[in-house]
């Protein structure tokens, strides 16, 4: 029995709300882990240098990690399906 929409005129948008979740949840991770490394940092060493060389390592390691496990989340999905 083929699946028929209550409003047939009325799109839905829920098949594509996957890569919004991806990035609310990888925004919110990033966040609260360069936070927290910021945090550590400036506790051992409240020197601005350090504190600033261990912000952007942070983004750029997490950046670096996020697009790498998107990119095999993506080709195993895709694997899966063929």
């Amino acid at each position: 029995m083929p699946r028929t929409s209550a409003h047939p005129d009325d799109p839905h948008y829920v098949s594509r709300m996957g890569w919004l979740r991806a990035s609310v949840l990888g925004a919110n991770d990033g966040i609260v882990s360069v936070g927290a490394l910021i945090v550590g940092v400036a506790a051992a060493d409240p020197g601005r240098a350090a504190i600033l060389v261990a912000g952007l390592a942070g983004l750029v390691a997490g950046a670096m990690s996020m697009a790498m496990g998107e990119y095999v989340s993506v080709s195993s999905q895709a694997d899966t399906e063929r």
